[in-house]
């Protein structure tokens, strides 16, 4: 795999990224885009590619959909970079945010693209099939400590009302998951503590918490026989923001991110710890370059999040200037 500097990482968007429209430029300019949709489509048995081209957006931010179309997406736009030369030399990590992670195995060498597709699909499915079983519900906090949230989160909840941190993004925002009681109890409590930033998210699924328990069994069956490879390049878990050494880490990591926590802050001190200067963020969107910069302010930030600015790294790389969408000084 390859990047624009030494020490530079790949990183993968989750769910939150999708757009109607992403990927529809991409596939029209180059023919490797075109095989990896039409791929898509064939294992999926549905025209993936239309959905991410023309919508509608009720059905493309479906979990089911939006999973394995943020997936497909970014894995076109790795590819197509990497072929047309826009990115040059050698990745050290990958990362990937929550479902970004599958991605990130994909582009390590990890896992097959078609068994990525079809787990993505899966994984959509287990979490609609949870989030209908149990409602809930999911708020982003804005200024808070992370133990205060974390301890907030365990003051208010109860036996079937829990609620927990869903994800780590960057210092002073994390999103909580849970009972809907549970979140709207937890609101109130860091608004009572002058954490007046508290805005609730328009979902009913609460992803990352243990309301995702019953999706775990079946989706452990899926993933348990998922035909996985060692990665060629170190990947950084959600989990524990340490790199996935064996078969066995990636398994339980796939598993445990279903009621575990993305623990994302910490993955990016990590990867500056051992020397990363840039990250590359591939896949639709701005997000996590946004984050990162939250947390490595003098890190160089690429965006590869469509066929212009595809084109554009490769004007520069091909010209050996620097390319960066949103870099510091």
């Amino acid at each position: 795999m390859t990047s624009t500097l030494p020490l530079s990482t790949f990183v993968f968007p989750g769910q939150g990224a999708q757009q109607v429209g992403m990927g529809r430029a991409l596939y029209e300019a180059h023919p490797l885009a075109r095989e990896i949709y039409d791929e898509a489509d064939a294992i999926l048995g549905f025209p993936l590619s239309r959905l991410c081209f023309d919508g509608p957006k009720a059905d493309l931010d479906d979990t089911i959909n939006t999973q394995p179309a943020l997936y497909v997406t970014s894995i076109a736009l790795w590819r197509v970079a990497e072929t047309v030369g826009a990115v040059s030399g050698t990745a050290a990590y990958v990362a990937g945010h929550s479902l970004g992670e599958y991605t990130a195995l994909t582009a390590a060498g990890a896992l097959p693209f078609e068994a990525g597709a079809r787990l993505v699909r899966a994984r959509g499915e287990a979490m609609k099939a949870a989030g209908l079983a149990a409602p809930g519900g999911m708020a982003a906090v804005l200024g808070g400590e992370d133990e205060l949230v974390a301890a907030v989160c365990a003051e208010v909840s109860r036996e079937n009302e829990p609620v927990q941190v869903a994800n780590y993004n960057c210092p002073g925002q994390v999103v909580i998951s849970g009972a809907r009681p549970a979140v709207d109890r937890a609101v109130s409590a860091l608004q009572a503590r002058g954490i007046t930033r508290v805005m609730p998210l328009d979902v009913s699924i609460a992803a990352h918490s243990t309301l995702m328990a019953p999706a775990v069994a079946s989706f452990a069956k899926v993933v348990n026989a998922a035909p996985l490879s060692p990665p060629l390049v170190p990947v950084i878990a959600n989990l524990t923001a340490r790199p996935l050494e064996s078969l066995e880490d990636i398994r339980a990591e796939l598993i445990g991110q279903l009621t575990g926590s993305v623990r994302w802050t910490a993955t990016i001190e990590f990867l500056i710890a051992h020397g990363v200067q840039t990250f590359i963020e591939i896949g639709p969107g701005n997000i996590l370059n946004g984050l990162v910069k939250r947390v490595a302010r003098n890190s160089t930030r690429i965006n590869l999040s469509s066929w212009s600015a595809i084109q554009e790294a490769r004007s520069e790389a091909s010209s050996s200037a620097p390319h960066a969408s949103e870099s510091s000084t």
